[in-house]
């Protein structure tokens, strides 16, 4: 009688060729199976390494002839602005005039009491029981050097309310802050940075005279970016918004 000789059991630590059985089907009828399949479990734990290149200098913009004139001329109307070799000014936008009601009505207002007073000197005097006044030249001289601390005064509100402007270029926005007679701040951002650019008139007196705030928020850092007193906001922040679209999408900004 022959010997039977039983067929080699395979090592457990080697894989099986055997087609893996399913375990169950989904809905669709597709396999489930206990483990992925040897092949698609050996692709997903290969490694996938991703090369990415980058320009060493960013490509430089072409300055055509019709851009050169519009930044000589931005140069040539605002000297005191630091623009780009292809940057030129869009619109140049001022406070309105509405905000210098105040400084003007006061000085006026403290100039009409002082001369009202000098010229009515003996019919104040005698109005307050005043029995021994100080001389006529005297008060006249207070009275004039008063007068003239008012109207520098003014002359120095209105100088800082009028020297704070707001400036869109093709490339940027620049807001220029007179905060004080020897306090001056310069902010300046970038197109590509602008997330959010918005108006805003509150009361029956902006709506009547037409005149808001622009705001402006930044992208990463959140910051925000306020410009009151603005003559016709609807229209200056659809100029923003429309350069803000152009510079993002690589098209020419258009000036007004």
């Amino acid at each position: 009688m022959a010997d039977q000789v039983s067929p080699p059991i395979p090592p457990q630590n080697q894989p099986s060729n055997t087609p893996q059985q399913p375990v169950a089907y989904d809905t669709n009828g597709n396999p489930l199976y206990a483990a992925p399949p040897q092949g698609q479990a050996e692709a997903s734990a290969a490694p996938q390494i991703v090369h990415l290149s980058r320009a060493i200098s960013p490509e430089q913009q072409e300055i055509t002839p019709e851009i050169q004139l519009k930044h000589d001329r931005s140069l040539v109307e605002y000297p005191h602005l630091n623009l780009s070799k292809a940057e030129y000014i869009i619109s140049a936008i001022r406070r309105h005039p509405i905000g210098l009601t105040i400084p003007v009505g006061l000085t006026a207002f403290l100039i009409a009491l002082v001369a009202t007073l000098i010229f009515n000197y003996d019919l104040v005097t005698e109005s307050l029981g005043i029995l021994d006044p100080p001389s006529y030249g005297i008060m006249l001289m207070i009275g004039l050097l008063f007068g003239t601390l008012v109207l520098l005064g003014g002359y120095i509100a209105i100088w800082v309310y009028v020297n704070n402007r707001f400036f869109l270029t093709n490339e940027s926005v620049i807001q220029e802050l007179q905060m004080s007679l020897f306090t001056r701040k310069e902010q300046t951002v970038s197109l590509a940075n602008i997330e959010d650019a918005s108006y805003d008139q509150k009361g029956i007196i902006q709506m009547l005279f037409n005149y808001g705030s622009i705001r402006l928020s930044t992208e990463g850092d959140e910051t925000t970016y306020r410009f009151n007193y603005v003559a016709n906001p609807k229209e200056q922040i659809a100029t923003l918004n429309n350069a803000v679209e152009a510079f993002k999408n690589g098209r020419p900004v258009e000036q007004s």
